[in-house]
């Protein structure tokens, strides 16, 4: 007997206020053309005054939970994927837990910036595949607009905040590649990239600072490290790219995600693009296509799919699943 972890529910919440690039040329020395041209992005969602990373993860929780037909106690363990918690710590995974009303099991944060829900499903699917856990959480957050230099042009109209959940539960499969739920995973990291992309503050300076990318260079290793990663999941499953019925990639750049598709040799009508109107969620990414995907008609039980991301540190990896 196979234990794999399946998929049994998935949602998604965007802050109410939606700011598109025609308000951030009235404040930012760009325009919309420059925005669309360089990365695909049409509008973003920008959290309240006074709504957390916490408060974004308990809608896209709660709407997970629906979908899934259960309650908080249901579920074993959260992991919440996230570089913008509410505090330093408690963990926001742990204000999520009280917030949909669960009183039993564990909950924790997983911090690989962009590349984070990809870490946190692989922790999911291992707490699961060990016996450790029958219902995971998976979340990812953001609030992205709080560590944003809004008179960093190259950086500022690229990001939005936004949260998107996923209930994985143990089923028995097969041990075939043709089960439901979690087939492979791939991880990495490398510690020398980590001026690529960062926040220039913490502990270490005493304040929460602001994000900085160098955004060609790190253009040049997320198509490279992509691509790879993901041919890596497809072959731990014996699988290939002609086997994939949808990408779910990270929804940073649109042609990150063009070039990605291409060197794996799968058409873009086989994406699921949501970067127009989100921008880049970070962690929150993945799921926010996963549950907009399903909410399309786009991903259906059985479909094949591989999603991808890679973020600060540098971090990167991808998880091949079966829906």
């Amino acid at each position: 007997m196979t234990i794999r972890a399946v998929v049994s529910g998935v949602g998604h919440y965007l802050p109410e206020r939606i700011v598109p690039n025609s308000e951030l040329e009235t404040t930012v020395d760009t325009t919309d053309e420059w925005i669309r041209t360089r990365s695909g992005i049409e509008r973003r969602h920008f959290a309240a005054e006074g709504e957390n990373t916490s408060d974004l993860a308990i809608n896209a929780a709660n709407a997970a939970l629906k979908d899934a037909g259960l309650v908080a106690n249901d579920i074993d363990a959260i992991i919440l994927a996230t570089s913008t918690a509410d505090f330093t710590f408690p963990s926001a995974a742990t204000m999520v837990q009280a917030g949909i009303g669960m009183t039993r099991g564990f909950a924790f944060d997983v911090q690989a910036v962009c590349a984070g829900f990809v870490y946190a499903l692989a922790n999911a699917n291992a707490l699961i595949v060990s016996g450790q856990a029958k219902r995971v959480l998976v979340i990812g957050a953001e609030t992205f607009s709080r560590i944003l230099d809004f008179s960093d042009r190259a950086t500022c109209v690229l990001f939005g905040d936004g949260a998107g959940a996923l209930i994985l539960e143990a089923q028995e499969g097969s041990g075939e590649n043709t089960d439901r739920g979690i087939l492979s995973c791939d991880l990495h990291s490398d510690g020398r990239f980590k001026d690529l992309l960062y926040v220039d503050g913490g502990t270490s300076t005493g304040t929460s600072g602001h994000l900085r990318m160098q955004g060609r260079e790190l253009f040049r290793h997320a198509i490279e490290k992509l691509a790879e990663t993901a041919h890596a999941s497809l072959d731990k499953a014996g699988l290939a790219g002609d086997d994939v019925d949808w990408i779910v990639p990270h929804q940073a750049n649109i042609r990150i995600i063009a070039g990605t598709a291409k060197k794996m040799n799968v058409s873009m009508d086989r994406v699921v693009v949501t970067v127009q109107d989100h921008g880049n969620t970070s962690a929150a990414s993945i799921p926010l296509a996963l549950s907009v995907g399903k909410a399309r008609g786009q991903i259906k039980q059985g479909d094949l799919l591989v999603t991808e991301a890679i973020g600060g540190g540098l971090a990167w990896g991808s998880v091949v699943l079966r829906w």
